[in-house]
């Protein structure tokens, strides 16, 4: 990205939606605009684990108004990321179709670790850099992310399903404020907690520090009643627990500093920081300014260029997990991304889009073969579970999903598998793939001189590998695999012409 270039980050968090942009400057961003809204998404969600149709119409609306705001920014200057209430959700896919479609950029369901990693690099990016040793904490609507870090390297990660909307509608669900609920939920939150004791215990680090939500609220709360910016203590967290117990209730509640959009959650809210505080041996926190936002557009900056996309180095971990035959996989990748480059000559599909489709590509090329470490039957099914299930920083979860289709897409029958036929570029990359192994199924590199492949001009759904006169006959089994390809695609709304120049 050049400077001066503008970048927005949405962050679909349980309690609010919230928009930041920024101006891209010599690797810093500097905020131009940051808007939220208090949705209450997590509140719509039933004993079912269903969004509510009142809960995904506010949420809509919402992204509809950004939407107006982000009009005129290109898809990678944009970023927005969904985070607990939708890994939640069962009928999350019927909200996200009308939700791309009213925003106008793909929307991201972040694994929970992921989100902890860019919390941490929001964090990080926007404190003054030392080697302190970092702990820091974002108490969520629906889920609590717990980091440890030195300067922007974030060292273990964990997401807990405990948060300020979950808590508050589970154990102050009337809105009333008494000892056994604050007792209750404060013993409750521990038992989800307590997992975090060995791996975030004192001796680990030096300064704890809060993030977004939350903590942002109890540092305005008492920062007002003319406590230390930016600072939390235990004596301050007692004191806003008086001040709630005295209220008894969310209507009686008059405290300096509190927006309204955070009563309804502060009883939930409080009780999980103290939680924290007591299980973590936290003496002070301090409010940091960064928060998910802020380490998403960091993010984007990098996923822009290969060399910094931390994505790569997942795939990368994960193959040497796996003891991936990298020459072979880099085999594979490379034809694979040739011959979808080949397809997509002439048509309007801008470079960018492609460059990005083929960076996915490759990477499911140098994966495609994770599964033979587990057996080498059935080995692309083996992989496409792996990565459906993997822990890989840097991935979204529909990222990681499609990725796991392409693994296991790779070979077998295409009717066999839930795939969306519809989807032109998804099935341009797996015709790549397949053909790419086939090609390279002996395990070296491939003559594929006079090799083109291509849509048919008066066909949108027919694509055509055009070879060399006499090749068929040089490499017999190599035309046998590709006649055999023909056939299955015959199967599918799609399908595979060799055609002999």
């Amino acid at each position: 990205m050049q400077n001066g270039t503008l970048i927005a980050a949405l962050d679909l968090g349980s309690n609010s939606f919230r928009l930041e942009i920024g101006r891209l400057d010599h690797g810093q961003i500097h905020r131009t605009e940051y808007l939220k809204e208090t949705v209450r998404q997590g509140n719509g969600l039933d004993e079912n684990r269903n969004l509510s149709q009142e809960a995904m119409q506010r949420g809509w609306d919402c992204l509809a108004r950004f939407g107006e705001r982000l009009a005129g920014f290109e898809r990678h200057q944009v970023r927005a990321v969904a985070t607990q209430t939708l890994r939640e959700a069962r009928n999350r896919d019927e909200f996200l179709a009308k939700a791309h479609e009213v925003l106008g950029f793909p929307i991201d369901v972040i694994p929970g670790r992921e989100e902890a990693r860019l919390i941490y690099q929001g964090v990080a990016r926007l404190l003054p850099q030392s080697d302190e040793r970092r702990l820091v904490v974002d108490i969520g609507g629906r889920s609590t992310e717990m980091i440890l870090g030195q300067a922007y390297d974030a060292t273990v990660m964990e997401s807990f399903r405990v948060g300020s909307v979950a808590w508050s509608m589970k154990y102050f669900p009337n809105g009333q404020f008494t000892r056994d609920a604050f007792r209750i939920a404060e013993i409750a939150a521990k038992a989800v907690l307590d997992e975090a004791l060995n791996a975030y215990r004192r001796d680990t680090w030096d300064v704890a520090y809060g993030s977004s939500g939350t903590v942002g609220a109890v540092g305005d709360i008492l920062h007002a009643a003319g406590w230390p910016l930016n600072l939390i203590t235990r004596e301050g967290l007692d004191w806003i627990s008086d001040r709630l117990l005295k209220a008894q209730s969310v209507e009686k509640l008059r405290i300096e500093g509190m927006k309204d959009d955070r009563k309804l959650v502060i009883g939930g809210g409080i009780s999980v920081l103290r939680a924290v505080f007591d299980l973590l041996g936290i003496d002070e926190m301090h409010a940091a300014d960064g928060a998910l936002r802020h380490g998403v557009l960091y993010d984007l900056v990098a996923r822009g260029q290969e060399e910094t996309d931390l994505r790569a180095v997942s795939v990368q971990r994960m193959a040497s997990r796996f003891g991936v035959d990298t020459q072979q996989a880099q085999r594979v990748a490379k034809l694979a991304c040739t011959l979808y480059g080949q397809l997509q000559t002439g048509s309007d599909v801008a470079a960018s889009e492609v460059t990005r489709q083929q960076r996915k590509l490759n990477w499911a090329g140098q994966l495609h073969e994770i599964g033979c470490q587990i057996s080498h039957q059935d080995h692309h099914k083996h992989g496409a579970y792996v990565l459906e299930h993997a822990d890989a920083p840097g991935f979204a979860l529909l990222e990681l999903h499609r990725l796991s289709q392409m693994v296991l897409g790779h070979r077998g029958k295409l009717r066999k598998l839930e795939l969306d036929f519809d989807d032109a570029a998804f099935m341009q990359q797996l015709l790549c793939l397949r053909l790419a192994t086939m090609l390279c199924h002996a395990r070296r590199d491939p003559d594929t001189a006079g090799l083109e492949l291509r849509m048919d001009p008066e066909l949108d759904s027919q694509f055509v590998l055009s070879t060399r006169p006499g090749w068929a006959q040089a490499f017999p089994q190599s035309a046998h695999l590709l006649r055999e390809e023909a056939q299955a695609w015959q199967k599918t709304p799609w399908s595979l012409q060799i055609s002999e120049a």
